[in-house]
């Protein structure tokens, strides 16, 4: 029996449904859905799989084995190397095998050698890059589909081209500003347990020789070294064990959401998260209304790539008041403020003792998204320019994240230097204290 794969409306919710349906035809498959109360907008046949693949089951030719998904890097360069090949009027099929060629073995080199059979077999380049999401997303797919449906693909690709490249050069910047902070407190973690293992426990039978009274700096150093020697094994287990107990938070959605929001909430690292997210969501949702993507489609998508639990609520909201008749400007402000979560208030009094719970009751209402987003987009409502507007943004909200990156970077020099000068400033004073006092007592 043919399998038929539909879109539709959930005529209680007004929420889109993905699904397949087992029909003998299209007008069966049809009425199915709607006794399941789904309103259809849009329904194909499966295209069956190839004999020899269905009774092989191994690999087809020219695939390689692979583990894992495709590199940002790898597919923003393929986008390109696509957009370049359209503008200069090769048919679509031939650049792909172009391009699958020149590719390394790999999750993309397979992909792009299973969309060019799909399109040999008569599938539209959306519909055979829409079965393969280890490569291509529904961001991805959406824009692809736009671009065949107003004949202007060329203009898309170059689009998602340039969109993929601001978003993997605002990625790098982060990423390598974490890069040098990491290392620095990995390798001072380092030294500092090796001199609490093998130096103090030398002095300490020094000090253990001559039986003097040690001073009180010197005594917590040798407790201190005493307990790391004893319970070496705790320093790596216990953040092993805090990240562990936070992915478990995470698999129930009200933790996830609580996590999410102590992320947003966190002094200054908190405005890095929120204005990336921002940054990020914004672009993808001006290149997809700019692309012809209809707005809920658009939304969904946006609301599927933020990566915060916050943010999927805000643009499933905006979406659900969409479908009521509003626009987009007020929902936005009404639920950019956050509900008040357990969870959260539980990681601000782990993570801040004392004062955490106060700085989250104190912070918990901030809206996540500035009247500055609001108003730029009430007036790209006003004047049907919401996409010019969403770029705007993502462009304001980019060098916002690159000057605070920068000024984060600088902050946190001078900071692991102080540590690193105080700890080892401590142990110095900590040691020599007491053999200054018996090189006093053997000249008395």
């Amino acid at each position: 029996m043919p399998t038929f794969q539909y879109e539709a409306i959930d005529a209680a919710t007004g929420k889109e449904v993905r699904d397949t349906v087992d029909a003998a035809s299209e007008a069966e498959a049809q009425a199915t859905i709607r006794s399941m109360g789904y309103m259809v907008t849009k329904l194909k046949a499966r295209k069956a799989k190839p004999a020899a693949a269905a009774a092989g089951g191994g690999r087809k030719p020219g695939r390689s084995f692979v583990i894992g998904g495709v590199r940002g890097k790898e597919l923003t360069l393929f986008t390109r190397q696509l957009s370049i090949l359209q503008d200069a009027g090769l048919p679509i099929l031939r650049s792909l095998k172009l391009l699958a060629d020149m590719q390394q073995p790999g999750r993309l080199k397979n992909c792009l050698l299973d969309v060019c059979d799909e399109i040999e077999g008569g599938a539209t380049l959306s519909e055979a890059m829409a079965k393969s999401p280890k490569a291509f997303d529904r961001l991805y797919c959406n824009m692809i589909r736009a671009g065949e449906a107003g004949g202007a693909l060329e203009v898309i690709l170059r689009r998602l081209a340039e969109f993929m490249e601001r978003s993997e050069s605002l990625k790098r910047k982060v990423k390598g500003a974490l890069v040098y902070p990491v290392v620095v407190v990995v390798v001072a973690v380092a030294i500092l347990t090796f001199i609490m293992i093998s130096i103090v426990p030398q002095f300490k039978k020094i000090f253990d020789d001559f039986g003097t009274t040690l001073p009180a700096m010197t005594q917590v150093l040798i407790d201190l070294s005493n307990w790391i020697v004893a319970y070496w094994y705790l320093i790596p287990a216990i953040p092993l064990g805090i990240n562990l107990i936070i992915k478990l938070i995470k698999m129930i959605p009200y933790g996830r959401f609580g996590w999410d929001l102590f992320m947003l909430k966190v002094v200054v690292f908190g405005q890095l998260v929120e204005k990336n997210i921002l940054s990020r969501s914004a672009r993808t949702l001006g290149t997809l209304l700019s692309s012809g993507v209809p707005i809920l489609e658009a939304l969904n998508i946006t609301k599927e790539t933020s990566g915060n639990t916050m943010f999927e609520r805000l643009f499933g909201k905006v979406s659900d008041s969409i479908r009521d008749g509003d626009a987009i400007a007020k929902p936005l402000k009404t639920y950019a403020v956050p509900p008040f979560n357990a969870v959260a208030l539980l990681f601000w009094t782990f993570f801040v003792p004392v004062v955490g719970a106060l700085v989250y009751l104190f912070r918990y209402k901030k809206p996540v998204v500035d009247d500055l987003v609001v108003n730029m987009v009430d007036v790209g409502e006003e004047s049907g320019e919401l996409d010019t507007m969403l770029y705007k943004v993502a462009d304001t909200y980019d060098e916002e994240v690159a000057v605070l990156t920068e000024s984060l970077t600088s902050l946190m020099e001078p900071l692991l230097i102080v540590f690193l000068g105080g700890a080892v400033g401590f142990i110095v004073i900590a040691l020599f204290l007491p053999l200054i006092k018996l090189i006093e007592t053997l000249q008395k």
